[in-house]
């Protein structure tokens, strides 16, 4: 539990130097919205990494093992190009900061997927639940650190020191890497790359009601993700310091999410993955109308608690629900490829929805976008009743359970 923590930590801190806390950047340098929305379009790795994925399935680096190897040439990797992204400009240097970025989220996106596959051959079948939350614990807490301590550095140093802090940050995780133990997995490795690429996909479309399960992986958090990723342009504009941004929207905010992965995945003990999903997908949709009405309110401290806190706590069960649903249905063999397949459509709405998220609330305003936002999280729901009715439980939900 605590590697799958400490992990989780890794995993979560450089997610948001590409998005956040780059978009504040680039608002401070004075960017046109348009491109600082646009800039969500370096995510492109996360949503492409099951093409590579296979790979790190097949092949064993001569050092640590299948997963460790790999996870700790991801690990430096990431680090030298979060420092690189600190050394470019959002307007000086504008491609060695896109290109810089997009490294950012390759080698991000690659330490991803090992860590996803580590936990789940790491971890029995009823501890992945417990683990998905400790993961999500860790996921969050590395992103207040990037977000929420980065943008209340940005208003005493340059951005520039504040990356290389964060790249420092990512020790505890390669420490993590040399020292824990590589995991046994009984079912075995992929012996070519015919079947690290072609099994993986014929071993998950096989099982009945695939296709609407991906349906649903892309459309269960859209919503909820298309407004989250332009919120530090819309605070800045409504008149918050970016140190009230960092204090209230990420510390008190990821306070609230850690509060509601551990009340999720509480929850879903009692009552299972599918009720889960229903329960927390509406509280989803309804936290994002909040943005709407702190819209129309304008500046207000308090306001902006109220719905950081209920955004964040329905955030965070659902997300906790989400990531033990998708281990749950993963086959160990192919745990890496599996896996990378189901995050990349959830990180999806995430690169390519999100792009246009800036010129959407330039046109329509703040309200009328994250009323958007909310309805645009129906589909998602609509599609439960194909795999996960309300009153039956899954093969995926006993197994997390």
């Amino acid at each position: 539990m605590l590697v799958a923590f400490v992990m989780g930590f890794s995993g979560g801190l450089p997610l948001l130097l590409t998005i956040g806390v780059l978009q504040a950047w680039m608002k401070e340098k004075g960017v046109d919205l348009t491109w600082i929305g646009m800039i969500t379009l370096v995510q492109i790795p996360y949503t492409w990494k099951f093409l590579w994925a296979p790979f790190l399935d097949r092949f064993i680096p001569p050092f640590l093992g299948r997963r460790r190897g790999w996870l700790i040439l991801s690990q430096i990797a990431l680090m030298a190009s979060i420092v690189g992204l600190g050394y470019s400009d959002p307007v000086k240097n504008t491609g060695l900061m896109v290109a810089a970025a997009l490294l950012v989220a390759f080698f991000s996106a690659t330490q991803d997927i090992v860590i996803d596959a580590y936990r789940r051959e790491d971890l029995p079948d009823e501890e992945l639940g417990l683990g998905s939350s400790m993961y999500v614990y860790g996921y969050r807490l590395g992103m207040l650190l990037a977000s929420g301590g980065g943008l209340i550095m940005a208003d005493f140093m340059s951005f520039s020191r504040v990356y290389f802090i964060m790249a420092v940050c990512l020790l505890p995780g390669i420490i993590t890497t040399l020292l824990t133990p590589e995991p046994k997995v009984v079912a075995g490795a992929p012996r070519t790359m015919k079947e690290a690429v072609v099994n993986p996909m014929v071993d998950y479309f096989n099982r009945s009601g695939a296709v609407w399960i991906l349906a649903f992986i892309l459309l269960y958090k859209i919503g909820d993700t298309m407004a989250s990723a332009i919120t530090t342009p819309f605070y800045l504009e409504i008149g918050f310091s970016k140190t009230e941004i960092g204090t209230v929207v990420k510390l008190f905010g990821t306070a609230a999410t850690m509060t509601g992965a551990l009340l999720g995945g509480l929850t879903l003990l009692k009552l299972g993955i599918n009720r889960g999903l229903w329960i927390f997908g509406i509280l989803q949709a309804l936290s994002t109308a909040g943005f709407a009405i702190l819209a129309r309110i304008g500046y207000n401290i308090t306001m902006l608690s109220g719905v950081i806190a209920f955004e964040n706590l329905s955030s965070g069960m659902g997300t906790a629900a989400f990531v033990a649903f998708m281990a749950s249905i993963t086959n160990k063999k192919f745990t890496a490829t599996q896996y990378a397949l189901l995050t990349s459509l959830m990180g999806l709405p995430r690169a390519l929805a999100s792009s246009v998220t800036g010129l959407a609330a330039k046109n329509i305003g703040w309200e009328g976008f994250f009323i958007g936002c909310t309805l645009i999280a129906i589909p998602g729901m609509l599609l439960l009743p194909k795999f996960a009715p309300w009153n039956s439980r899954t093969a995926g939900e006993a197994q997390v359970i």
